[in-house]
C-alpha cells in the first residue's frame, strides 16, 4: 500500500477530502477514469459553459477552473471524458471544486496560513519531478496555469491541509483487532512480487537513429560488456559511460523492481539473468544496455507485522477522509453555495 500521492492542480485538496487514494480497495469513479463515473441520471451540462459556473460564498467558480479540473482528469485517467459520462462527470468535478473553495475559505477565516518556506519546499518538489525547467514550464503551458497561480493554488493547499490536521487531530488511531481484520480480509493485498535488484549501463540511442548510429552505440556497449567479462568494476565504469543520469551517479544501481516496471526487453532480459552475472546487449527504445543482477526475491505473503503500521495508517487516513467530507457537507450547509448549470 504506497502512500497516497496529492494531485498537484486544483483538486489537490478536494481528492483528499473525497477520500481518492490510488491504494483504496474502491476508488471513487473519478479515481478509475471518466468511464467508470456513476450512471445516474443527473441534469445535463450544457455544451457551452456559461462564463461562471457556481458561487461559493460570493465568490465566483469560473469556467476555466472547472476545465482545468477536468483536463487534469482526463490527463490521470488518460482520455477524454466520454460523451455519455459528460454530464456525471462534470457534476462530480464540479462538486469537488466547490468543495476546495469551501475548505480554502474556511481556512481564511480560521487565519490559516502555509509559512513561505513550506511553499518553496513544495513547488521544488513538484518541480524535482520533471527532467528539466522548460519542461516543468510546458507542463504549465498545457494544463493553462501560471506559476503565480500554482504558487497560490500550493499555499492554499498547504493552509487547508494544517487546518484538517487540526481538526481532526484527536482521531484515535484503529486498534489492533480492526487492523487485524483488515489484514485477514485482505491478504491479496499483502503480496510481495518476486523482485530482482540489478544495475545497468545505457548507451542512449534516439529511436529515429539511422544505422550508423546504432552500430557505433551497439559496438560500444559491447566493448563495454567485454571490459566486465574481464573483471572491470560495473560501477565504476556506469559511473564512466552509462547515459541514464538516474543511476549512473550510483553506479548504475536500478534497485529492486518487480515485473510490469520497466519496458518488456529490459525487464525479460533482467529476470532471466542470474544473481552475479551479466545478460546480453539488451535493445530498448531508450538504446543498447548491458545489465547485471545483484539479487532476487521471490513471491511471497507479507506477514501481519510486517504491514500493521501501514494498515493502521490506511484506515486512519480512511476515516479522516469520511470526517473530511462529512465536514466540508456542513461548510456547504452553513454558507451559500448556488450551482449554476
Amino acid at each position: 500500500m504506497p502512500p497516497r500521492l496529492l494531485a498537484v492542480f486544483t483538486l489537490a485538496v478536494v481528492m483528499t477530502v473525497s477520500g481518492c487514494r490510488k491504494d483504496s480497495a474502491t476508488p471513487p469513479p473519478e479515481e478509475r477514469g471518466p468511464q467508470a463515473a456513476a450512471t445516474a441520471s443527473v441534469r445535463s451540462v450544457p455544451a457551452e459553459l456559461p462564463p461562471v459556473v457556481a458561487t461559493v460564498n460570493g465568490v465566483d467558480v469560473k469556467k476555466e477552473e472547472l476545465q482545468l479540473a477536468i483536463r487534469n482528469l482526463e490527463g490521470r485517467a488518460g482520455q477524454a471524458v466520454p460523451p455519455d459520462q459528460r454530464d456525471t462527470v462534470y457534476r462530480q468535478v464540479l462538486d469537488r471544486v466547490v468543495g476546495y473553495h469551501v475548505l480554502v475559505q474556511e481556512a481564511r477565516a480560521r487565519n490559516m496560513t502555509a509559512a513561505p518556506w513550506d511553499v518553496d519546499k513544495r513547488l521544488a518538489d513538484i518541480r524535482s519531478q520533471f527532467p528539466s525547467e522548460q519542461a516543468f514550464k510546458d507542463m504549465l503551458q498545457q494544463r493553462g496555469i501560471s506559476e503565480d497561480r500554482l504558487r497560490q493554488e500550493t499555499a492554499e493547499t498547504l493552509a487547508v491541509n494544517a487546518m484538517l490536521e487540526k481538526e481532526f487531530a484527536a482521531l484515535p488511531p484503529p486498534a489492533d483487532p480492526e487492523v487485524r481484520t483488515f489484514y485477514d480480509g485482505n491478504k491479496p493485498r499483502f503480496r510481495e512480487e518476486a523482485s530482482v535488484r540489478a544495475s545497468h549501463i545505457l548507451i542512449r540511442v534516439e529511436q529515429n537513429a539511422d544505422a550508423a548510429v546504432r552500430a557505433k552505440a551497439k559496438s560500444q556497449v559491447e566493448g563495454l560488456r567485454a571490459q566486465l567479462l574481464k573483471g572491470a568494476e560495473f560501477s565504476a565504469l556506469a559511473k564512466q559511460h552509462s547515459q541514464d543520469p538516474g543511476s549512473a551517479p550510483n553506479g548504475g544501481d536500478l534497485g529492486f523492481f518487480t515485473k510490469g516496471r520497466m519496458v518488456p526487453a529490459f525487464e525479460e532480459a533482467a529476470f532471466a539473468t542470474q544473481p552475479g552475472g551479466l545478460s546480453g546487449i539488451v535493445e530498448t527504445p531508450f538504446g543498447y544496455h548491458v545489465i547485471k543482477v545483484t539479487e532476487t526475491k521471490p513471491a511471497r505473503e507479507l506477514g501481519f507485522d510486517e504491514v500493521k503500521e501501514q494498515i493502521r495508517v490506511y484506515l486512519q487516513q480512511q476515516t479522516r477522509d469520511q470526517k473530511t467530507g462529512a465536514f466540508v457537507e456542513q461548510l456547504k450547509a452553513k454558507g451559500k453555495v448556488s450551482i449554476l448549470l
